[in-house]
């Protein structure tokens, strides 16, 4: 039907796509973030683990990924799921770790999308990985501990590297997730 002079161009409102569990991007972003967490774990990790610092780059990945695609609670279980999965290359303790990844990595989703306001935004990344990698750090001591037998008051032990580990972890990622995000265009 032709148009006349009078009529206005008809608008379509396009609705927002849903997510699904499985977005490629994301999951190319947290495969190349996890193999330069892999390198970085066993080099730096290694040698930083003599100062008591036992950094954990996977956290790091994952914790980027969930901040970067602001991903779904299911999303990020995947994230931290397959994170375990390459963690097990290194961890003292086989399948602990995708439970304490899976864990943490929800949370850090549920962090993602707590309202702050605009002046707060800008340290939500080292708040949130610092939170996020103090419940998987915490997680793995005390249930380590038990898992191996010894009384849990020597979980306290461990209490030093996870809190070096998670100021660490929560500097990195801050220090990281600017340049991401101007690299995928993100504002």
């Amino acid at each position: 039907m032709p148009r006349t002079q009078n009529a206005a161009p008809r608008a379509v409102a396009a609705q927002p796509t849903q997510k699904s569990l499985l977005d490629v991007s994301s999951l190319i972003l947290l495969a190349v973030l996890l193999a330069a967490g892999l390198i970085l774990n066993m080099t730096v990790g290694n040698a930083l683990a003599t100062t008591g610092i036992k950094p954990q780059f996977i956290i790091v990945a994952y914790c980027l990924v969930v901040l970067l695609t602001r991903s779904l609670p299911l999303q990020a279980l995947l994230y931290g799921l397959i994170s375990a999965a390459v963690i097990q290359i290194s961890t003292s303790i086989p399948g602990l770790n995708f439970l304490t990844e899976g864990v943490a990595a929800i949370c850090m989703a549920l962090l993602v999308r707590v309202p702050l306001p605009r002046a707060a935004k800008g340290a939500m990344p080292l708040v949130a990985t610092f939170i996020t990698t103090l419940i998987s750090g915490g997680l793995f001591a005390v249930l380590g501990t038990v898992v191996m037998g010894a009384a849990l008051p020597t979980a306290l032990a461990k209490v030093p590297i996870v809190l070096a580990t998670t100021v660490f972890n929560a500097i990195v990622t801050q220090a990281l997730v600017i340049p991401l995000r101007s690299v995928r265009g993100d504002k």
